[in-house]
């Protein structure tokens, strides 16, 4: 084995064994964490999208931004800037 891999050990309970597993190296651990973090990325930029879409139906319910900010417990420049960031093309 390599100085490089690290093992570490796993229990299996339905097994009732122990298990040695290899550590992948670390590029490969980088790139997968950079993989998650692009997901994450693209799920936060989504999530931000629709909650600016909630933000301007609530406008449109409550008739004006400042209401929804007090709603919310909002800064109204939050609440409108989200809404122009996220809901105009």
């Amino acid at each position: 084995m390599s100085d490089a891999m690290t093992l570490g050990v796993v229990h299996n309970p339905q097994c009732g064994i122990l298990l040695e597993v290899e550590t992948p190296p670390w590029r490969d651990r980088i790139r997968t964490e950079e993989e998650l973090l692009e997901q994450l990325e693209a799920q936060a930029e989504a999530a931000r999208k629709r909650r600016a879409e909630a933000l301007k139906d609530g406008a449109d319910e409550l008739g004006s931004v400042y209401a929804v900010a007090k709603d919310q417990q909002l800064s109204w420049t939050a609440v409108a800037k989200a809404i122009k960031k996220y809901t105009t093309e």
